[in-house]
């Protein structure tokens, strides 16, 4: 039976089935570092660190590929508002976990080899004991990556420097941003070894509002990008209202990294028939799912904020609604699969939006409620403002990526994370 490709306007759920990648007789090396964690306040906000991976692929009859990966993790270490993050990145250790698990060899960099909380998080993974070589590396120190980058042929990127000290040598998460993303292409393309450059990037540089903040193009897609002019009412009169204008700051800056660290690494990518560096950045969704995680990653608490009614988780699911004019939403394992299968491509690059679902807030709302009669969403979440905004992004799929969650798989794994963690009760 064929396929089902979804066209520009479809509100769909995927339909699981088997990845179209095979990953058999092949052995990676692959090195990933996850830095340090979020502040409550920036965890609702899904931010993300770097890591960079060192790695050796082998596959097939003799044919050998060495690389190296920077893995991307949804995690920046520094305090905010007076509280300090805690546990390792959701992306960055879901992704490692997978790789120990295929039997993969995996080479994970933390920022902090004497946090022990990641250190043991990381070693608690399948195969571990044998499999997985720990290293220490900063972003904000990127030569500090060049021994890992040397020799390979992929390196995935994921990170987001987070500035909060006034003896930076820079002067905001932005220009901090850019400046490592700079630093990490240079390193590959000085190692003259490094064929791919993969990015994790963020749907929130991927908006479709028009560029004079007057309602939504007609498809959210890879052509759409943050209008970085624009002010959000919406967030600002939240925030202003609680005295958060620090964090409204904050989310602005956070938006604008992302959008101009993206629109950077894409200026390195060249065909690799002509011997130039390809460059991949994958803009990934809101990000639910489980996690091996002692607490509820910030992307997944927002998803399910409508069954908490954790009131900051909400309003950061309603800004990320009000920048995007829906949310899409994708699984964290299909977001693993996706990074992988952006490496193991014969050959791929350019941008690339990740999700499986495309919803409204009053939509998600009401699925809970139907689904899950036992919690209380309440009725004023059924109701919101619509927004025609279709989802128009098939780039992935018709490189031959298949989407292996639904919606409904994603509420229940996001539901089953929080449970364990003890944020949700049932009513």
């Amino acid at each position: 039976m064929a396929k089902k490709t979804p066209s520009k306007g479809d509100y769909w759920f995927p339909s699981t089935g088997a990845s179209p990648v095979s990953e058999s007789s092949s052995t990676r090396h692959l090195h990933v570092y996850s830095s340090s964690s979020l502040s409550r306040h920036r965890r609702c906000c899904r931010l993300s660190s770097t890591s960079p991976v060192t790695f050796k692929l082998k596959k097939g009859l003799g044919q050998e590929f060495k690389g190296s990966s920077t893995g991307e993790v949804t995690l920046a270490g520094s305090a905010f508002g007076g509280r300090q993050s805690r546990a390792a990145g959701f992306i960055g250790s879901s992704l490692t976990k997978k790789l120990l698990e295929k039997g993969h060899t995996v080479h994970a960099t933390l920022r902090n080899l004497g946090d022990l909380s990641k250190v043991e998080l990381l070693k608690s993974f399948p195969q571990a004991d044998t499999k997985l070589a720990l290293f220490e590396a900063d972003i904000n120190k990127p030569n500090e990556f060049e021994p890992a980058i040397h020799g390979c042929t992929f390196v995935f990127h994921v990170a987001t420097p987070m500035q909060n000290s006034d003896a930076s040598q820079f002067k905001n998460t932005t220009e901090a941003a850019v400046s490592a993303i700079k630093s990490i292409a240079e390193c590959c393309l000085k190692s003259g070894t490094v064929k791919r450059l993969i990015y994790t990037a963020s749907v929130c540089a991927a908006s479709p509002l028009k560029n004079d903040g007057f309602g939504y193009k007609d498809f959210m897609d890879e052509t759409c990008w943050r209008p970085l002019n624009l002010s959000l009412a919406y967030s600002n009169d939240f925030f202003k209202a609680r005295n958060y204008s620090q964090f409204d700051l904050f989310i602005k800056d956070y938006t604008s990294s992302k959008t101009l660290s993206e629109k950077e690494v894409l200026r390195y990518g060249s065909s690799e028939k002509d011997g130039g560096m390809e460059v991949v950045t994958l803009a990934c969704g809101i990000v639910g799912g489980d996690a091996a995680l002692s607490y509820t990653p910030g992307s997944v608490a927002a998803f399910i904020s409508q069954l908490t009614n954790d009131a900051f988780s909400y309003q950061a699911l309603k800004y990320t609604e009000e920048l995007l004019g829906k949310l899409p939403i994708v699984h964290i394992n299909d977001v693993c699969h996706a990074l992988v299968f952006c490496m193991l491509n014969p050959s791929i690059g350019g941008r690339f939006l990740t999700a499986s679902s495309f919803v409204s807030a009053a939509e998600l709302a009401d699925c809970y409620r139907l689904h899950y009669p036992e919690f209380n969403v309440k009725e004023e979440n059924l109701d919101g403002s619509k927004s025609d905004v279709k989802w128009g992004s098939t780039k992935l799929i018709e490189k031959g990526f298949e989407y292996k969650c639904h919606l409904k798989m994603i509420m229940e794994d996001s539901i089953k994370c929080a449970r364990r963690n003890g944020d949700l009760l049932q009513e």
